[in-house]
């Protein structure tokens, strides 16, 4: 949005996506269930589903969503407007809504993310919607190859590290539990699927990354309402934020960011035991049993030392957990040439300019069906279009780069080694910055 002054256009900048401090985020036990309820208190959606300005009452289509029910029924009373647009790429679901629409809502938008018609969103979703008839289809078949021979793997490792008490072997099973963990998550995304319960393999849970990565993380990156951002705090502090970045959290996390990185796995299950016992309420499911597997099946493979099967598991847990990580966590998202929440950005920013100005790509692994599989890649694309397969990301390229030209938004890349050096810098970065869609990356 421009302002004039002194007859001159000037643009008219914020440095936060949301109207209100997110409710609850300061808690000190942040969950993925108490981040919805804040929601439910700050997105004026009247205890209903909000899409835009309109609110619907979708009750009755929750067991006949396509994409699984939890979907509907989590997200009950907020703002879905993100996650319905992103989700539905086809006009099917946009004709189905005014059959549930209740009323105008009352309240603006707490979130000051736009999809205008002319807006560089909707004008990409369009042009894919076109193209996915003709997109090749087969790479989703790759991706199910992939991820299926490192579960293979997985197992073949772990029978080997007990046979021959390797703890080398067991590092080789913890990296290709992470790779099928990472790989997963393309699978979560989707409508419910046996692989999305790869996932929680090494302790994490599908169940609650639904939440903290595809509602939360995708839509809001690097803001007030990114938990991916809140649940690491005080510990990695990205936000360029003086006030609670000390010392301590801006050059010790340099050291101890590793020891965060290894505990991530475990320390999702403490924070679930803990959450359980504090709201009895239970965020423990039988599925989160597939994460003893691993071990379950190294003592079949030898049954005459439990004590030695324990402590190759337990190298399998902290070592896949760092590679989970150091991969994830210098994926695309902490330079600081990278939008924060603190720094300045247009007001109102369209939804797909905002996921560009979060994202710098991975040039490292641009172009490979395996690395972008198992590292996060094409990750701007995958952030705009969470439920298309990976494999076929790579197919809506010319799109994508054509419409970039024609709004002029510049979409970055950089190798993995300046990533994992610039994210250092941003723990330590308390200056807000600017950020200009047409400035071209050093």
């Amino acid at each position: 949005m421009e302002e004039k002054a002194n007859g001159v256009h000037q643009l008219k900048l914020m440095t936060t996506i949301t109207n209100k401090y997110p409710t609850f985020r300061d808690e000190n036990l942040k969950t993925a269930y108490r981040w919805l309820e804040g929601r439910r208190h700050d997105d004026g959606a009247e205890g209903l589903w909000r899409i835009h300005d309109s609110l619907y009452d979708l009750t009755d289509f929750v067991e006949r969503h396509p994409g699984g029910r939890d979907w509907i029924q989590l997200t009950k009373g907020t703002d879905i407007t993100e996650m319905f647009e992103t989700h539905h790429i086809t006009t099917k679901a946009e004709n189905l809504l005014p059959k549930f629409r209740v009323r105008e809502a009352t309240q603006p938008r707490n979130v000051r993310i736009t999809f205008k018609n002319d807006g560089f969103y909707r004008t990409l979703k369009r042009r894919v919607r076109d193209k996915l008839p003709e997109l090749d289809k087969s790479p989703i078949q790759t991706s199910n190859l992939i991820i299926d021979s490192l579960l293979g793997a997985v197992f073949a490792f772990a029978f080997l590290a007990v046979k021959y008490n390797s703890y080398l072997l067991a590092v080789a099973c913890a990296l290709c539990v992470n790779w099928t963990v990472i790989s997963a998550h393309n699978y979560f995304h989707q409508k419910n699927n046996w692989r999305m319960r790869l996932f929680n393999l090494s302790f994490l849970s599908y169940r609650e990354w639904r939440i903290s990565h595809a509602m939360s993380h995708h839509h809001y990156a690097n803001s007030l309402l990114d938990l991916e951002i809140s649940y690491l705090e005080p510990f990695l502090c990205w936000l360029p934020n003086p006030e609670i970045k000390g010392v301590l959290q801006r050059y010790g996390s340099w050291i101890y960011g590793p020891i965060v990185y290894a505990m991530i796995c475990l320390g999702e299950l403490i924070r679930r035991v803990v959450e359980t016992i504090k709201t009895g309420k239970s965020s423990i499911f039988a599925d989160d049993l597939i994460a003893f597997a691993i071990p379950t099946f190294m003592y079949f493979v030898d049954s005459s030392s439990l004590l030695n099967v324990l402590k190759l598991w337990t190298v399998v847990i902290f070592v896949a957990s760092f590679a989970f990580g150091l991969i994830g966590l210098n994926a695309a998202h902490h330079q600081p040439e990278i939008y924060h929440s603190g720094d300045k950005i247009p007001d109102e920013i369209d939804f797909g300019v905002y996921q560009i100005a979060t994202v710098i790509e991975r040039s490292d692994v641009t172009g490979s069906h395996l690395f972008a599989l198992t590292h996060f890649g094409d990750h701007c694309l995958h952030h705009m279009f969470p439920t298309l397969d990976h494999g076929i990301l790579p197919q809506l390229y010319p799109i994508f780069h054509q419409t970039c030209n024609e709004f002029e938004t510049v979409h970055r890349q950089s190798s993995w080694l300046r990533h994992i050096i610039a994210q250092h810098r941003q723990l330590a970065r308390v200056e807000p910055r600017t950020y200009d869609p047409r400035a071209k990356f050093p």
